[in-house]
């Protein structure tokens, strides 16, 4: 488990030309499959329009020996905004030796480039990956036969105990159908998808900042907010009380929110951050949560195992994210998007079904301090 959150930040926007894959991170775009994942039909469960891409995230947790890729998605119709039923959050992994096979059966194929890419090792996502995975992505197909040494440790007995016996059975998966044919009128509905520009998601720590020479930026901003909101925020520094647990500040803001107070003490150390990663870790909430919060989130479909989070999609992100259709607009509204997943990050190998994970949305309280 990080001490420190991993922040995202928006690289730069990707090239139309430019391939990316499973372990490119970014924000927009298309999901990218990892070789052997069925290609699924994403439709809101409110309204049942499909899903615009939001962000996909290439994290394999320590001691594992799975690639493992997460995408969010979300409904654009203003009508869903808010709501989680409008969110989903997919988890899909591959083991290694999953890859090469597949590799050797569809290499002659010129149908099939996707699984012709350099593999990628699963490194420690905590200690190790702290570029997530952007290093291949100027020599994916110049070197298709170029593997990393691969630094992951294979699974216990006890953790194999606990894979589930079948993914497709879960109600976690309504709203969900495979394309092909066949198939169901959403896959005849795909030149409607909502695609939002493709930008790529760089990494540092949060700790990184406080000792960055911008830190006076970051003072100013804070003066001007506690100006406006005639509240003392305190010097940047550590928001963690003992025992690990967050410390929300305990002046009042002049609207009341003493846990938005302390989310913008935190991000003003990297405003321009839109992506919060910490798994296993506490979540920065930015409206005081529901008291039962631990208890909304529910346990893995297909295993049993608690869930824990993971990362949050910040409310930077909401003015990066415009459509590819430059005469159309694409919007979302939210405050805070934070994903939980599987703690033993259950997966039944050969599977081609992703693993729907858990969303809780909190709306923006104060849109207006973001533009």
């Amino acid at each position: 488990m990080q001490e420190s959150p991993l922040i995202g930040i928006c690289d730069g926007p990707i090239e139309t030309k430019k391939g990316t894959y499973y372990y490119t991170n970014k924000a927009g775009g298309n999901r990218d499959l990892i070789p052997g994942i069925a290609d699924v039909c994403i439709q809101c469960s409110l309204c049942d329009v499909i899903l615009g891409h939001v962000v996909q995230i290439y994290c394999p947790l320590a001691a594992s020996p799975y690639h493992r890729t997460i995408n969010v998605f979300a409904c654009t119709n203003p009508q869903c905004y808010g709501k989680a039923e409008s969110w989903k959050a997919l988890r899909s992994q591959c083991l290694e030796s999953e890859l090469k096979q597949l590799s050797e059966r569809k290499d002659t194929s010129k149908d099939n480039l996707q699984v012709k890419q350099a593999p990628v090792s699963t490194t420690d996502w905590c200690d190790e990956a702290d570029d997530w995975g952007m290093e291949a992505e100027d020599n994916e197909l110049e070197s298709s036969s170029h593997t990393h040494p691969d630094t992951a440790q294979p699974v216990t007995d006890s953790q194999l105990e606990r894979q589930p016996g079948g993914l497709v059975d879960s109600i976690g998966l309504q709203g969900l159908s495979l394309n092909g044919p066949g198939g169901s009128g959403c896959a005849a509905a795909t030149t409607a998808v909502p695609t939002f520009q493709s930008l790529y998601i760089s990494v540092v720590e949060e700790t990184d900042f406080l000792g960055y020479d911008d830190v006076e930026h970051a003072n100013r901003l804070l003066q001007e907010y506690e100006e406006r909101e005639g509240v003392a925020v305190g010097e940047l520094g550590s928001c963690k009380g003992e025992g690990g647990e967050e410390k929300y500040e305990k002046t009042e803001a002049k609207h009341g929110d003493a846990v938005f107070s302390n989310f913008m003490k935190r991000i003003s150390l990297c405003p321009e951050q839109v992506l919060r990663y910490s798994w296993s870790g506490l979540p920065l909430f930015i409206s005081e949560p529901p008291s039962n919060i631990h208890q909304m989130v529910p346990p893995c479909a297909h295993c049993g195992s608690p869930r824990v989070f993971e990362f949050q999609l910040m409310p930077t992100l909401v003015s990066l994210l415009r459509s590819t259709d430059l005469s159309s607009e694409l919007i979302l509204e939210f405050g805070t998007v934070l994903v939980y997943t599987c703690r033993d990050s259950c997966w039944t190998s050969g599977s081609n079904v992703p693993v729907e994970e858990f969303l809780f949305v909190q709306a923006d309280p104060d849109q207006k301090l973001f533009k």
